[in-house]
């Protein structure tokens, strides 16, 4: 059965806070279980509603909690302008439609440098207030990018890419080959120090409203090695960064950090976190599309796998993992 276009949790909340005269607008959604409702009042600005699946308690919400966080660095997020946790329902500042990832399309070539210069900043700012701001009243602080969490995410990978999407067989040696793999990687990256991560800060978690870019779908934010977010950031499923770029946004954001003798080993420790993200967002698109029969994010696996292979024969450190790859994906040969 296909959901009803406007739940009933909108309208209750609607007639609850008193507006009376409204277009209601579905939005597109991400790829959680929340939905999402432009709000067009007779009178008034408009806002968005997130609509949960299920009632939440208002003060235990880690998107509130998160929003706190950011706010206080600040580095720009919705503002929350009322809730009602007995409808699952949330109601924020209503940033538009522009993302990153459209902007950039928009936007002539010469601009896109600026643009992600911002959102580079932003990941600075996260990193050292984050430093300062850190507190067990912040969820965030309470998790972090372990060994668990990192290998969970490339076995997800390996489960709805590797085997439902391409069909994959996976002998019981190669399972452990890759194992093995995957075990090398994340123990390194699971070592590094950690700051606090946006967790998913990439095109389309970015938008672009009033000359300014800001911050959405932060709730999963958590500690982690510091490239995690310039690696969603620059090898983005959803947007190209040219490869000059990148280069001169890492080193952009070691000045920043006053690190800029660290290009070299900073490169090669963003090279493997990019790697492991890239191949997590490969699961998370094989997962939608077999699983929640969500095609929309087929199209993107090429350029991620794009980004796989660059990688993979670029260091050395990676051509074993390579070798069981290729056999499965000849995108990767």
């Amino acid at each position: 059965m296909s959901e009803s276009p406007i739940p009933g949790a909108v309208t209750a909340y609607l007639t609850r806070s008193g507006v009376t005269d409204a277009r209601i607008i579905p939005l597109t959604g991400d790829a959680s279980d929340r939905r999402y409702f432009r709000i067009l009042p007779a009178v008034g600005e408009s806002f968005v509603l997130a609509v949960h699946a299920v009632p939440f308690d208002y003060d235990k919400l880690t998107f509130v909690n998160t929003a706190a966080l950011f706010d206080a660095m600040p580095v720009p997020v919705p503002q929350i302008l009322g809730h009602a946790g007995d409808l699952g329902v949330l109601a924020l500042e209503d940033l538009g439609d522009v993302t990153l990832q459209a902007h950039i399309g928009a936007a002539p070539p010469a601009k896109h440098a600026a643009l992600y210069v911002q959102a580079v900043t932003f990941i600075d700012v996260i990193q050292r207030r984050g430093k300062k701001l850190a507190s067990r009243k912040y969820a965030a602080y309470g998790v972090a990018f372990d060994v668990e969490k990192l290998t969970w995410e490339l076995n997800f990978f390996v489960k709805h890419f590797l085997e439902a999407y391409r069909g994959a067989f996976l002998t019981g040696m190669e399972r452990q080959a890759l194992g093995a793999e995957f075990a090398r990687m994340v123990t390194e990256l699971a070592s590094e120090a950690r700051v606090l991560c946006h967790r998913d800060y990439h095109s389309r978690n970015l938008m672009w409203r009033d000359e300014r870019l800001c911050l959405i779908d932060f709730q999963d934010a958590r500690l982690g090695p510091d490239t995690y977010d310039l690696a969603s950031l620059l090898r983005d499923s959803y947007v190209d960064v040219p490869p000059a770029l990148v280069d001169e946004l890492l080193a952009y954001f070691l000045t920043l950090q006053g690190r800029s003798s660290e290009t070299e080993v900073f490169r090669r420790r963003f090279d493997q976190m990019a790697l492991q993200r890239n191949l997590k967002a490969l699961g998370t698109f094989g997962y939608q599309t077999t699983s929640r029969q969500n095609p929309v994010y087929i199209q993107y696996m090429p350029r991620t796998l794009r980004y796989v292979r660059d990688t993979l024969q670029r260091d050395e450190r990676f051509r074993r993992l390579g070798e069981l790859l290729q056999p499965h994906i000849e995108e990767l040969r």
